[in-house]
């Protein structure tokens, strides 16, 4: 992943260009992509210099999974799979990564032999709310606890008999008022549910496709409050508060691998997959209806896994073509500003952070990114892992934690 003709590389000092807040963040991560849901990082306070290595503050065992850290004040939260195969929910102090809690429940699950190789998970990310965790494990159990002992609140069963195709429940909840939102089921077959956040009663499901890899976003359009989400085969818009289905657009991958949250742009939802085009999909009200319209697509950059981010009418991301090529989108049209060189990797985790990107690279590679309209910088280079680093990256005070195959580091640029 080295060579880039777009890469103007040996910028050493970057002055104020980041803030980043003291351990005890100024905004908590507490969901799939942050407090946003679209991998942007609140409120840095700025180094003098970006070093030429990070240092390793410590490095946990935590076990398998792809679970994102969540962090709330001085505590980490940590969804993991146990060695015997229990899942487990862990507390973690931010500072020193001492576990503070650690509650477990047994769950067996057999991966597809075509997947066996991104392990058995979890893979989905819990979120957090008003002092409660909630998640959902590789057969479909639900599961609600309180954040501050670990106690179970409340759990409901899974069915490992019925489970999509290849890596099952990927998908990361959402809260929507009193609601916590889940996608149950399997392939061909799944329920988009909400349930009480306090009680876990059902209070609406939507049965009208199975689940896809992906996560949903909760919007506000036209002072609808929607949950937009990619499922096995559509992109679609459901009523956050009744579950009734408000628009859908067609969106089926060859493999029926849907896997990215889509990324907003005014009205807009810009998605992809393996087969499809890089989409954007606008929704309007007309009539008294809901309308979804194919606002651009660009077949050039197909995405698959690397969830994309914004930075202002830009729209930043790796592509599956060319062994992995990061490029730059004019989100009003589609059109390409500018690719990078090829062989970039397998998949990218993002996050914006002020007006620059940083990638964890699936190789242990975290890189610093300064995206333009032209062409793009790379800034820095840091390995911080040896083994493959497929979790979504969390800045942490003067800091970043990363979670390869089994294990949770911190890593501190002062």
């Amino acid at each position: 992943m080295r060579g880039n003709t777009h890469m103007r590389v040996g910028i050493a000092i970057l002055g104020g260009f980041l803030t980043l807040a003291g351990v005890g963040a100024a905004e908590d991560w507490t969901q799939w992509r942050g407090p946003s849901r679209d991998g942007t990082v609140g409120g840095f306070s700025a180094p003098q210099a970006w070093p030429q290595t990070l240092k390793q503050g410590w490095k946990l065992e935590v076990g398998e999974g792809y679970a994102t850290p969540v962090v709330v004040g001085n505590r980490i939260y940590m969804f993991s799979r146990k060695e015997g195969g229990d899942e487990v929910m862990r507390a973690l102090d931010a500072a020193t990564g001492r576990v503070l809690w650690d509650t477990a429940y047994p769950a067996a699950f057999t991966m597809n032999g075509s997947a066996a190789r991104h392990g058995p998970g979890p893979k989905s990310t819990p979120v957090f709310s008003n002092g409660k965790l909630y998640a959902i494990g590789m057969t479909g159990q639900v599961t609600a606890f309180d954040a501050a002992s670990g106690r179970i609140l409340w759990q409901k069963p899974g069915n490992p008999d019925h489970l999509p195709l290849y890596t099952s429940h990927s998908f990361s909840p959402v809260i929507a008022g009193g609601l916590v939102i889940f996608h149950p089921g399997g392939h061909d077959r799944g329920a988009l549910t909400a349930y009480d956040v306090n009680t876990g009663d059902v209070k609406w499901s939507w049965e009208g496709d199975g689940p896809g890899y992906g996560s949903p976003l909760l919007v506000d359009i036209a002072g609808t409050r929607q949950i937009v989400t990619q499922t096995q085969a559509k992109l679609v818009g459901v009523d956050a508060a009744t579950g009734a289905l408000l628009w859908e657009q067609p969106f089926a991958s060859s493999n029926s691998t849907n896997s990215l949250t889509p990324v907003r742009y005014g009205q807009a939802f810009i998605v992809s997959n393996n087969t499809l085009p890089t989409t954007a999909v606008a929704v309007s009200r007309e009539n008294n209806r809901w309308v979804p319209r194919v606002a651009w697509e660009n077949a050039e950059v197909p995405m698959r896994m690397t969830n994309g981010v914004m930075l202002g009418d830009m729209f930043f991301s790796m592509t599956i073509r060319n062994s992995g090529q990061y490029f730059s989108l004019d989100a009003k049209t589609g059109e390409i500003l500018w690719r990078s060189e090829p062989r970039q990797g397998d998949n990218a985790a993002l996050l914006k952070v002020g007006d620059l990107v940083l990638s964890l690279e699936a190789d242990g590679e975290l890189v610093l990114f300064r995206p333009g309209r032209a062409s793009f910088e790379e800034v820095r280079r840091y390995k911080v892992a040896d083994t493959p680093t497929w979790t979504q990256p969390v800045i942490l005070g003067d800091g970043v934690l990363v979670k390869d195959v089994t294990t949770l580091a911190r890593w501190s640029w002062n």
